[in-house]
């Protein structure tokens, strides 16, 4: 194999799928990925199995073949090369020399006879979405799955498809985030648990651009992400999701309506208050026209008050102050909405429309030292 191409194409298609090759596994070759001109394409493929990923780059093909490389070696060369073209030429010995300018580097590859690649997906319902869209709404929920594999399912998303929306749902047992977007067209009911590392790999890749689309098939097992030149393919992660909808409620003793930003940046300034695994509650005591912010810790004090808008009762309630943070840095309105109903109950901020809801259980701060 012989092949042409500039470095800042190489570059790009490298990044795109070296997040799929495994660094956790006895099997050599899911480490790799494999650099593919049999077929008259450039293509870079890496696939752990569960993830895999598919791009296509553009350059010459002097030659016809392909290798099968270390996918941290190959990428750190390839970083590291300087500008300008780059020629990557094979033996039969599946050595990999790299050529720039006068110099080369000459790496160990392997023949790929054993490589996955990305599994043929008999795609049974595909949905169309901008990758603006998509990557907002992985933003906007993402922070609230569980990074604990003791329940895989909190480790994913809910994506659910009815009509023309499409609801994406995370929750880590503290917390849920709930998004909703009107879809294009209208499409059959659907719901899929997609993994969490999936869909931040995806995020990653897409430009976001609102005029570009994303098409996303659904199987049973497998979903697929197709946009621009490159394909990623992921297992889906199998069970009942949680029945969010028993968990929502319209009902509120007090709700506030208060500067999105003000609320934002106050609780933001009591974060150095806290140390990282301390459980120090941000206590917030709500009168009328008057929200009161108070944290106490071994460090300090902070106690600041903000206007609102209240209606119903007074109420004193705790929270994770990163919870809040979480919530309120993704919601793009000026003004949020808060709704509680006693110090022990879930608050929900959300919008008229409820096209974001987000869920947050409240520190029982009376019994926290």
């Amino acid at each position: 194999m012989k092949l042409l191409c500039s470095k800042s194409n190489l570059l790009a298609g490298v990044q795109i799928v070296q997040k799929a090759a495994s660094n956790k596994t006895t099997m050599s070759i899911l480490e790799c990925i494999m650099v593919d001109a049999t077929k008259g394409i450039i293509t870079l493929t890496a696939n752990d199995m569960d993830l895999g990923i598919e791009t296509v780059i553009e350059g010459d093909i002097i030659e016809k073949g392909a290798i099968a490389l270390d996918a941290r070696v190959f990428s750190e060369i390839v970083r590291k090369l300087p500008d300008g073209d780059v020629t990557i030429e094979t033996d039969s010995t599946y050595k990999a020399v790299i050529k720039y300018g006068k110099s080369q580097f000459s790496i160990i590859g392997k023949s790929g006879e054993d490589f996955s690649y990305l599994p043929v997906v008999e795609k049974e319902d595909s949905i169309v979405i901008s990758q603006f869209a998509l990557k907002e709404i992985v933003r906007q929920t993402i922070f609230s799955i569980s990074d604990n594999d003791n329940n895989k399912l909190m480790t994913g998303e809910l994506f659910e498809i009815n009509g023309n929306e499409l609801k994406v749902v995370s929750l880590d047992g503290h917390r849920i985030s709930i998004r909703k977007i009107a879809l294009k067209d209208s499409y059959s009911p659907k719901k899929v648990i997609v993994p969490g590392k999936t869909l931040n790999e995806v995020s990653k890749i897409l430009s976001g651009g609102a005029d570009s689309d994303v098409v996303i098939s659904l199987t049973s097992k497998h979903i697929v992400f197709e946009f621009e030149n490159t394909t990623v393919v992921s297992r889906l992660l199998e069970g009942e999701y949680f029945k969010i909808d028993q968990m929502l409620s319209s009902d509120y003793e007090t709700k506030v309506k208060v500067n999105k930003k003000e609320l934002l940046n106050c609780i933001d300034r009591a974060t150095p208050l806290v140390k990282e695994g301390d459980k120090k509650p941000i206590i917030i005591n709500i009168t009328d026209d008057n929200m009161e912010l108070k944290i106490n810790s071994i460090i300090g004090s902070m106690n600041e008050n903000i206007d609102i808008e209240k209606q119903g009762k007074d109420l004193m309630i705790g929270f994770n102050p990163k919870f809040l943070l979480d919530a309120l840095r993704v919601i793009d309105d000026e003004e949020v909405d808060l709704y509680m109903v006693n110090p022990k109950a879930p608050c929900f901020i959300k919008n008229p429309e409820e096209s974001y809801i987000y869920l947050i259980l409240p520190v029982n701060f009376t019994t926290v030292s």
